[in-house]
């Protein structure tokens, strides 16, 4: 049972609610268990009157004893405790402390009922405590100032803003119904806006215009004061501040001011800056709307000038990006025009684009030379003849001064130039192969002065690429081998080659010729590839010596080729190619030697030892015999052994002499081209009849003039058209009156070596000195 502290002390007052069981089922009355059931308590928050009694719990049994009542649960033994407490005798719960609804809006407790033995009479009951609001609290701006922004020129109606309010009271009472208003407005700058400009919506606190006039060049924003108060507007206030900022539109264009401007620019000159132009704009500074553009509307066809703006101040620099010409133009006339970089608002006016005049006046100065060209590029052949124009017209003076050339560097000195005109010649032939040629290529430098005052001068590279020309003659090699033999064997032949030091196209592929019909009979020369030939017989030859002709001749334009003779020893080879010694290749033949052969060859070597050793024997004994203190051409008798010198006609070389040439080939020459000095007969083929000189046919008498008599003799072999075309040793007969073949042997045989005296021979040149030296007694 449950009562308040008015009704304490009655009983029975409602015996539905607090005698349940004496209701009666069909059989009669019976006791019905049941629980408590206790509405809710409310208790205002903030109450004064403390302690204060909030209700009073019974149990309805009835125990012969005492009831012991209990409460516990938050607020009483839970935090926050202390709240309530309970009379354990009467059952009186009682709050302790003024309640604060924003802190705790309800509390849930629960009642026990026992007996003094510590036994529960009653089951739990649940006792929940609420406590009603007051309003106790103002509601609060969410910030101290809001902020917020609008365009220039927006139409009444346009939302600002929101602003924001909370009230800690009990939002389902009159306790947190706001209001929101607007109770102060301020422009900034201050005054220049009387009217009311802004209207707020009391309910959400949004922020929107009420008038028209919003000019950002003429207001900058306002300052707001608001107002939000609980229970509907007539309860609690608190106050807040919102700064609205009036943004700027691209409503006004930039205009030059002024738009006349003279500058000056020296020529030749690139990437400096010759002036500054300027525009205004009334829009906002450092946006989008008052940033500005220049361009160059008219009067820079070659784009000699630029113009750019100064991020910081918004003016044009205007600058030479190419450099100006005194003599071509020496006044520019320029149109500028300026934009936004934002583009104009619809609400702007429609102004034509602003537009300024410029005027540049070219200052002229002292130009330097320049060359038509930099590089110089000439493509010549390395065989250019001495003279050779290569280059003219090079270079110009932009002052038309008049211009002194010179060559700074030229490291093979092989051209020259034209101190007054500049035309570059050859002074010599180029050669492809010089340290100084890279690639082909061949660099110099030519300078150019003006005769102004002051001089000044200007290079420029000259690269002459060369072009190669066939000029070197192919040279053979090997020019001596060997070969087998026999003729049908697959590696009998000897490789030749050619070397050019001329270099690609007038070098290689090679061709190999052989031109005399003769040797063309027995030998033959095939062409392995670009650079290779082997020559090889055609028949079995015999064992020997042989000269072959081989013209070898380039594939250069024109071709050139070279006659060289090679000098092929001809051998029996064994089965590995390679010859034989002389005594294998005698019992090495298929055919052998047969025995009375053999006995003829050793009886010829034998017969030759022997008369080699009388021969020896003969010469000590005349030796033996000579006069001391004579001469060696002076014997015993005072008959005068010499006889006339018979002229013979004399063969030279033949093939042992390796410097001989195939007359023939002179007097029906091939055609290939100029041929190498080193491959022509020294000397031209003189006819057979000429008479020769007349040559001394007995020396003086006196033995000392024998060497007179020599020199006279070699003169006239100098100048004897018959001789052979090469030097060869002429041969004298010195003989007595009485004999045909005197010899020297004979000569003062019956004198001994002690008797003779021979440093007379000394005196005879150096060609009788090994003679002196032979038959000196010391």
């Amino acid at each position: 049972a449950v009562g308040s502290s008015s009704q304490a002390g009655r009983e029975d007052l409602n015996p539905v609610v607090l005698y349940p069981w004496r209701q009666r089922s069909s059989g009669g009355l019976s006791r019905v268990k049941r629980d408590w059931i206790i509405p809710p308590i409310r208790v205002l928050e903030n109450s004064k009157q403390v302690p204060e009694n909030l209700v009073q719990i019974k149990s309805d049994k009835i125990f012969t004893g005492e009831v012991i009542y209990k409460l516990e649960g938050p607020g009483v033994d839970q935090d926050p405790k202390d709240l309530f407490e309970i009379d354990d005798k009467t059952g009186w719960i009682r709050s302790m402390i003024p309640l604060d609804r924003e802190k705790n809006r309800s509390f849930t407790l629960k009642a026990f009922a026992l007996s003094p033995s510590g036994e529960r009479l009653e089951n739990p009951s649940t006792i929940e405590i609420v406590v009603l609001d007051q309003n106790d609290n103002r509601p609060n701006f969410s910030q101290k100032e809001f902020s917020g922004s609008v365009s220039e020129f927006s139409v009444p109606g346009t939302s600002v803003m929101s602003v924001t309010a909370t009230d800690a009271d009990d939002p389902t009472t009159d306790n947190a119904i706001l209001s929101y208003s607007i109770i102060g407005q301020e422009s900034i700058p201050p005054l220049r806006i009387n009217k009311t400009m802004f209207g707020i919506n009391n309910e959400t606190g949004a922020i929107y215009t009420r008038d028209v006039g919003l000019d950002w060049e003429v207001v900058k924003g306002f300052r707001l004061t608001l107002q939000v108060a609980d229970m509907s507007g007539m309860g609690l206030i608190s106050l807040a501040n919102a700064v609205i900022h009036v943004t700027d539109i691209n409503n006004n264009p930039p205009q030059f001011a002024p738009d006349l401007y003279t500058m000056s620019a020296v020529e030749n000159k690139v990437d400096f800056v010759i002036g500054w132009v300027n525009a205004t704009d009334n829009d906002e500074p450092g946006t989008g709307n008052w940033e500005t553009k220049y361009t160059i509307a008219k009067g820079n066809p070659s784009r000699n000038f630029a113009i750019r703006t100064d991020p910081v101040t918004n003016e044009g620099i205007l600058s030479v990006v190419k450099a100006l010409d005194y003599e071509t133009q020496e006044v520019y006339t320029l149109t500028l025009t300026v934009e936004n970089v934002n583009p104009l608002s619809i609400k702007a006016p429609k102004d034509p684009v602003s537009s300024a005049t410029v005027v540049v006046t070219v200052v002229n100065e002292n130009e330097a030379p320049r060359f038509n060209k930099d590089p110089i590029e000439i493509v010549v052949l390395e065989s250019v003849d001495p003279g050779t124009l290569l280059a003219s017209n090079i270079a110009y003076d932009p002052d038309n001064a008049k211009l002194k050339y010179d060559i700074l560097r030229d490291p093979e000195g092989w051209l020259i130039i034209n101190h007054e005109t500049g035309e570059i010649a050859a002074r010599k032939p180029f050669d492809v192969r010089s340290p100084h040629v890279k690639n082909n290529i061949y660099n110099a430098v030519i300078r150019v002065t003006d005769t102004d005052a002051g001089g000044i001068s200007t290079t420029a590279s000259l690269v002459i690429t060369l072009r190669e020309t066939n000029d070197f003659f192919p040279q053979l090699f090997p020019q001596m081998g060997t070969v087998c033999s026999e003729s049908g064997r697959e590696t009998s032949g000897l490789f030749l080659s050619a070397v050019d030091e001329d270099l690609p196209p007038h070098a290689e592929p090679f061709t190999f010729q052989l031109q005399d019909i003769n040797v063309s009979a027995n030998w033959t020369i095939i062409q392995v590839n670009e650079t290779h030939a082997v020559l090889r017989p055609l028949v079995e030859l015999e064992i020997g010596e042989y000269a072959v002709t081989v013209l070898v001749t380039d594939s250069g334009t024109p071709s050139l080729g070279a006659y060289a003779q090679v000098n092929v020893t001809v051998c029996l080879c064994g089965k590995d190619g390679e010859c034989k010694t002389e005594a294998a290749a005698i019992f090495g033949t298929r055919v052998g030697v047969s025995f009375i052969a053999l006995l003829v060859i050793m009886a010829s070597i034998a017969l030759l030892l022997l008369l080699l050793l009388l021969a020896v024997a003969v010469g000590n004994c005349r030796r033996h015999h000579m006069k001391k203190g004579e001469g060696l051409l002076v014997g015993e008798s005072d008959e005068d052994i010499r006889d006339n010198v018979l002229n013979y006609d004399e063969q030279g070389g033949g093939e042992e002499d390796e410097n001989a040439f195939n007359i023939d080939l002179l007097r029906n020459p091939v055609d290939v081209g100029p041929l190498p000095i080193s491959f022509y007969p020294p000397i031209t083929d003189y006819p057979d009849n000429l008479p020769s000189p007349s040559y001394p046919r007995k020396p003086p008498a006196d033995p000392t003039d024998i060497e007179d008599f020599i020199n006279d003799g070699l003169e006239a072999a100098d100048h004897d058209p018959n001789v052979p075309p090469y030097d060869t040793a002429l041969i004298y007969d010195y003989e007595s009156d009485g004999s045909l073949a005197g010899s020297l042997s004979s000569i003062a045989s019956a004198s001994s070596d002690g008797d003779q005296d021979y440093d007379y021979l000394n005196d005879w040149g150096p060609r009788f000195k090994k003679l002196a030296n032979m038959y000196d007694p010391r």
